[in-house]
C-alpha cells in the first residue's frame, strides 16, 4: 500500500485539479451567454491583464528576449501581450466554432476562412490511399487545420497532447472529439498507432514544436540549441511518405488564413533514405520562418530550450516521447 502521505499528496493534487478546473467551466458557461466577437474580445484583453501575473510569463519573456536579442524591452513585452491574447481566444473559440465556421449554401469554405495552397489541399484528396504527414506548430489558431482538411476530404489523424489537468483533459477531449475525428492522444504506443494509420494508407498530423523528454536529437531553433522530436522524420523515412507544412494565422475580424504548403523535399543519407536529423532541424526552420511573421501568435512561454540530461544515444533509440 501506498503511504498515507502519498495518497494525501495525491487526492490534494486531484481537488486542486478539480476547483481549477470548476473555475475555468464556469468562465467559460459565462462567456458562452455573449456573442462571439464580444466574447473573444473580452477574453482577449482580460488574458493581456492576468497573463503577466503568472510566471509562465517569466518564461515567454525570457525565450523571446534571447530569441529577439535586437528588441526593446517594450516591444518584447507587446509580442508577450499578443501571446496572452492568442491563447485566450484559442479556448475561448472552442465554444464557438459552429458559429465561426458557418458557411453559405453551397460553399465549401467559411466566410471566416482564407485558405491559401488549396491546390495542395486538391493533391491531397486525389491521393487517397497513399500515406501522407502534415505537420504544424502551435501558431494561430492550429486546431483548425484539421478541420480545414475535413473540408477537402482530406481525413487527418492527429497526434494531440491532453493537459495536466484530467477534468480539462476530458472536456477538450470531447469538444475536439464533436469537432474533429480520430484524435490520438502522445501517450505511450502512439508512434505505433500512427505507423498503422501511414501502413493503411491514411494521413496524419504532428505537432513539431514541443519539447520533449525522450526520442529526440540535439538541434536549433531561433539560433540556441534545443532538442526536436525524431517522430516525424523516422515515421516518414519508414513509409518514404510526402511530408507537408501546415500552419494557421489569426487575421483581424476573428477570422483565419490557413496554409498548406507544397511537400517537401527532405534531406536524405547516401541511401537514398531520409535523413532524421537533418529532417528534424528542417521542421524547425520551417516553423521559425512562420513563427517571425507573426510572432505574437506562437506560444512562448513552452520550456522549448530546456535540454535534458540523457544519453545522445537514448535520444536517438527512443522513437516518442511525452512533451513538457
Amino acid at each position: 500500500m501506498r503511504p498515507v502521505s502519498v495518497r494525501a499528496a495525491r487526492w490534494l493534487q486531484q481537488a486542486n485539479y478539480w476547483w481549477i478546473a470548476q473555475v475555468a467551466f464556469g468562465f467559460l458557461w459565462l462567456l458562452r451567454r455573449l456573442p462571439p466577437e464580444r466574447a473573444l474580445s473580452f477574453a482577449d484583453r482580460a488574458a493581456r491583464r492576468v497573463g503577466p501575473w503568472f510566471g509562465r510569463h517569466r518564461v515567454a519573456v525570457h525565450n523571446l528576449t534571447h530569441a529577439y536579442p535586437e528588441k526593446s524591452r517594450e516591444e518584447i513585452e507587446r509580442i508577450a501581450s499578443d501571446m496572452w491574447g492568442n491563447m485566450a481566444r484559442l479556448a475561448v473559440e472552442y465554444l464557438y466554432l459552429d458559429l465561426l465556421l458557418q458557411r453559405r449554401p453551397g460553399e465549401k469554405i467559411p466566410d471566416r476562412l482564407e485558405v491559401v495552397g488549396e491546390e495542395n489541399f486538391l493533391r491531397l484528396q486525389n491521393e487517397t490511399g497513399r500515406p501522407h504527414i502534415l505537420f504544424t506548430g502551435h501558431l494561430g489558431n492550429f486546431e483548425l487545420l484539421p478541420i480545414a482538411g475535413a473540408l477537402f476530404g482530406v481525413e487527418t489523424t492527429v497526434m494531440f497532447r491532453p493537459p495536466n489537468n484530467p477534468y480539462i483533459a476530458d472536456y477538450i477531449a470531447r469538444t475536439r472529439g464533436a469537432i474533429m475525428n480520430n484524435l490520438v492522444p502522445s501517450t505511450t504506443g502512439v508512434v505505433f498507432t500512427l505507423a498503422r494509420v501511414l501502413e493503411a494508407g491514411g494521413n496524419i498530423g504532428v505537432l513539431v514544436d514541443q519539447k520533449l523528454h525522450r526520442g529526440s536529437v540535439r538541434t536549433t531553433f531561433f539560433g540556441r540549441p534545443c532538442e526536436t522530436s525524431t517522430l516525424l522524420p523516422k515515421l516518414a523515412r519508414q513509409f518514404d511518405c510526402d511530408v507537408y507544412p501546415a500552419y494557421s494565422v489569426r487575421l483581424p475580424g476573428n477570422r483565419f488564413r490557413l496554409v498548406l504548403e507544397a511537400p517537401l523535399t527532405l534531406p536524405r543519407d547516401a541511401e537514398g533514405k531520409v535523413e532524421v536529423t537533418a529532417t528534424a532541424q528542417l521542421l524547425n526552420d520551417i516553423v521559425e520562418r512562420w513563427v517571425r511573421e507573426n510572432p505574437g501568435q506562437w506560444t512562448w512561454f513552452h520550456k522549448r530550450w530546456t535540454l535534458s540530461h540523457f544519453p545522445r544515444a537514448d535520444r536517438g533509440q527512443v522513437a516518442a516521447g511525452q512533451p513538457s
